[in-house]
């Protein structure tokens, strides 16, 4: 099914071996970016400035209430 999708989007025959659908496309496919990070996370080669600024960035999420949307005070 996804597939039928992703060629019926993308009809052209150059795209039926494209690793990204028609919606975001190449450069902000959120599929690509997962398996982007998923395989590096898995390779031994991940930098660890990258590993240690992503678990920053999760304590600071963390810490803020592990909400996406975070509450906007007005000024007074």
């Amino acid at each position: 099914t996804a597939r039928s999708f992703h060629d019926e989007t993308l009809p052209a025959p150059a795209a039926k071996t494209a690793h990204f659908c028609s919606m975001c496309g190449p450069h902000f496919c959120s599929m690509r970016i997962s398996h982007d990070i998923r395989r590096n996370a898995e390779s031994e080669a991940v930098d660890d400035d990258i590993t240690i600024g992503m678990r920053q960035k999760a304590d600071e999420f963390t810490a803020q209430g592990s909400r996406i949307y975070i509450p906007v005070q007005a000024n007074q």
